[in-house]
Formats: C-alpha cells, sequence, structure tokens
C-alpha cells in the first residue's frame, strides 16, 4: 500500500498567507484558491477590490492544475500551440495561466490558482504560494 501525502491546515494557509503577501506586496486585487488533489475547494481567498469573476477563474486554474498535475500555462501553452482537441476535455475548464501544481515528493497534493491580473501576475502570486509550501518541507 502507498503513503499519500495531503494537504493540512497548516500547509494551506502557509500556502494563502505567502500568496496574499505577494499580491499584496505588488497592489494587485485578486483571487486565491487551493484545493486538495482532486481538485476540490479548500481554500478561497478574494482581496478587497477583486472582481467577482476572479473567485470562478481562480478556482477553476487551480482544479485544472490539480487534475492535470501540472501547471495550467503548459496546458494554455498546448492549446495556443494548435492542440484544439484539449478544450473537450471533460471536468477540465480553467485552461489559463495562473494555476500551480503543488507537488511534494513527485505525488500532487492540489494546487493554488489565483485570478485578477495579467495571466503571468497571478501565476508568480501562485508560485510565491507553492514556494513557501516547499521550502517549509524542504522539498
Amino acid at each position: 500500500m502507498h503513503t499519500k501525502h495531503t494537504l493540512t491546515m497548516k500547509e494551506i494557509w502557509l500556502v494563502a498567507s505567502a500568496s496574499e503577501a505577494h499580491a499584496l506586496a505588488h497592489g494587485w486585487d485578486v483571487t486565491i484558491a487551493i484545493v486538495d488533489d482532486g481538485g476540490h475547494p479548500l481554500w478561497l481567498q478574494r482581496l478587497d477590490g477583486a472582481a467577482p469573476v476572479s473567485a470562478h477563474v481562480a478556482l477553476s486554474k487551480a482544479h485544472t492544475a490539480a487534475l492535470a498535475r501540472r501547471d495550467t500555462k503548459a496546458i494554455e501553452n498546448m492549446i495556443n500551440d494548435g492542440r484544439f482537441a484539449f478544450l473537450s476535455a471533460p471536468g477540465i475548464r480553467g485552461m489559463l495561466e495562473g494555476g500551480v501544481a503543488l507537488m511534494i515528493a513527485g505525488q500532487c497534493v492540489g494546487a493554488v490558482g489565483v485570478s485578477g491580473v495579467l495571466a503571468a501576475d497571478d501565476a508568480c502570486i501562485a508560485q510565491a504560494g507553492a514556494q513557501a509550501l516547499y521550502d517549509a518541507v524542504a522539498v
């Protein structure tokens, strides 16, 4: 039987607070979503001034990154490079840059998704959260 790593509230808070700190340091009004490895919501935080739609988009990005076990930028690039058939993939709805898979010891434990500013900046915020997790668990 395999051992499975999972996110606890301690790690969720760590990812969320690092993501929030990065966004606030740049004056960015975003929504931060964190999901488990099955794409189920664990955290949703809409910063003051973030557009209501960003809550839906951030959750979708996180969901997609978790299920795909990769950052959503890779999926967006694949589609932009002509693999349009991927748009019909079942259950996948956030195919925009800004979702970052959280990988621990080769396992996807969840993902963080961010929405509200430029896609590359969303990804930077999500990556700041992921890096805080990696630093804490010394991956």
